[in-house]
């Protein structure tokens, strides 16, 4: 009876932050003080990363009553949720006292030899009231994407003799396999961050972002773009390349000639990759949004460059500045999406873009080429107090532009039947898609579902109207008229910074790259049944 009543009375409340670079939370778990001893546990909702020496896997809740010396002899786990034991290479406990953050400082016990059922020796003196331990996994290279990795706690000893049985205060859950393909740190390099993602023609994914060597922030600063590709669908990826990087350009440092913010998409005629990236020229420790100004050179504007790539990523070109084609001269500013763009059905490569009109208003627009990249125009402001935007072509072969709106809560939804000369409202816009002022992705593909060809949205972004967590993926079948929620995955729960990118890798997969919890920039791969159950 009292179990029932804890978990009647549990009430749970999630903040997780694990990277100790982004924030200082854990996880929250609120419930009803008890005069009794206490085990409860929690799963997070947080990617294994194969590169990544710990990975929190379960949180156990150790409630000390009384004013007696306890302590924790031993801990039996179970591993049976984990589709394959083999690719575990250590399982860890931690002890954080009475925090809930996770920390691999304090260790409990560890074993390199994980089995079905392990048990956890040791001698951890408890503090009354709340006691944290984490269970941790260190992942083989091996591990496949498609793997999950799982723990239960089964029972935990007080004093060599008191075995306590947990309340779970969540759900079972497996835990999803990712890639730390950037992390904190990774050549020298302080902060990656604005991922965008693409699949070529051969089937190459393409990765781009910035590569912010001195610090997390925006430009203005010493920030290049960084390119990564694997030729597997995402399982193994070549070493970084840095495809656009302007030096010391006229003189000044390249802490004052930063390149940010990329977007890539892929000619589908051609197969010539195209990136897009602001570079900011002079103003040093100023915040480029608000230091550009109008004109058309490098000292007075921010300047939209692209570079290209014909061998499927292998080389890249030197940059072409397109501003002057683009820019009115009375504008503030005009940069891309970011993310990735498109190419329409009729050929055309359209990237999102935004810019400051010549009363600082940002509007999201779009910047397009009807001639494979020799030319490009730019469309009018969408919708007033908008910026970072995703486009996809509807059936009906108009655009829809789903935009980052600054009046923070929902998505902005508008669509174009003219290249963006003129827009309408979709009659989702600030209502269907809650945002916390972040950059989303939005893509279309054509999957198998149950050996029938379906077209399909997805969208993902942090499914909240407050912070950048619970990243979330969402699929339409109605080219977003509807986006129900029994076709939500939530891929991670933790505080990052969002920004996601997708890209479909084939018929039954596809791949999203985002600033998450627990690494700068995480890849996962998706497996559309996943979502959308398919009968057997």
């Amino acid at each position: 009876m009292k179990t029932k009543l804890y978990l009647i009375s549990a009430f749970i409340m999630i903040t997780y932050a694990f990277c100790s670079d982004k924030a200082d939370a854990g996880p929250d778990i609120i419930d009803n003080a008890t005069n009794e001893d206490s085990i409860f546990t929690y799963h997070p909702i947080v990617p294994a990363l194969i590169n990544r020496e710990t990975n929190p896997i379960l949180l156990i809740r150790a409630r000390i009553a009384g004013n007696e010396i306890k302590k924790c002899t031993q801990i039996s786990l179970t591993l049976k949720g984990t589709s394959n034991l083999q690719i575990i290479k250590s399982v860890s406990v931690f002890y954080t006292g009475t925090s809930n953050k996770f920390s691999a400082a304090g260790i409990f016990s560890k074993t390199e030899k994980p089995e079905k059922t392990i048990l956890f020796n040791g001698e951890q003196v408890l503090n009354k009231g709340d006691n944290y331990f984490w269970i941790s996994f260190t992942l083989n290279e091996k591990t496949d994407l498609s793997d999950k990795v799982d723990a239960e706690c089964e029972y935990v000893i007080l004093n060599n003799e008191k075995k306590l049985i947990p309340t779970a205060l969540s759900s079972n859950y497996q835990s999803r396999i990712g890639i730390g393909l950037r992390q904190h740190g990774d050549e020298g390099v302080n902060t990656y961050r604005i991922p965008g993602l693409a699949t070529t023609n051969k089937g190459t994914l393409i990765a781009v972002y910035d590569v912010r060597h001195n610090n997390a922030g925006d430009l203005q600063g010493d920030i290049d773009i960084g390119m990564s590709r694997s030729t597997d669908g995402g399982r193994i990826w070549e070493p970084m390349k840095v495809i656009l990087d302007m030096g010391e350009w006229s003189g000044k440092p390249q802490v004052e000639n930063g390149v940010g913010d990329p977007s890539v998409l892929v000619d589908r005629e051609r197969n010539t990759i195209w990136v897009a990236a602001l570079w900011a020229h002079g103003h040093p420790e100023e915040h480029t949004w608000r230091a550009s100004k109008p004109g058309i050179l490098p000292a007075e504007t921010g300047q939209l460059l692209l570079v290209r790539s014909d061998d499927d990523g292998l080389t890249w070109s030197e940059p072409i500045n397109i501003t002057s084609h683009i820019k009115d001269p009375k504008w503030y500013l005009v940069l891309q999406g970011p993310g990735n763009g498109i190419t329409k059905s009729d050929g055309t490569l359209i990237f999102p873009a935004q810019f400051k009109d010549e009363q600082q208003i940002p509007f999201s627009t779009i910047l397009y080429s009807k001639d494979h990249g020799d030319s490009w125009q730019i469309g009018t402001g969408a919708k007033p107090n908008t910026t970072e935007a995703q486009v996809i072509e509807l059936d009906n072969g108009s655009l829809m532009l789903n935009m980052r709106d600054n009046d923070r809560g929902f998505r902005s939804v508008y669509m174009s039947k003219d290249l963006g000369k003129t827009w309408v409202k979709h009659p989702t816009s600030r209502s269907a898609l809650i945002e916390p002022t972040c950059n989303a992705s939005l893509i279309k593909g054509i999957f198998d579902i149950n050996g029938e060809k379906k077209k399909i949205l997805l969208f993902a972004n942090p499914n909240s109207d407050k912070e950048r967590n619970h990243m979330t993926i969402k699929i339409s079948m109605d080219d977003g008229m509807t986006w129900p929620k029994q076709y939500w995955l939530l891929l991670d729960e933790g505080k990052g910074r969002g920004y996601p990118s997708m890209t479909q890798i084939d018929e039954k997969t596809f791949g999203i790259l985002y600033e998450g919890s627990q690494a700068d920039l995480v890849f996962e791969k998706v497996w559309i049944e996943e979502i959308i159950e398919i009968k057997k």
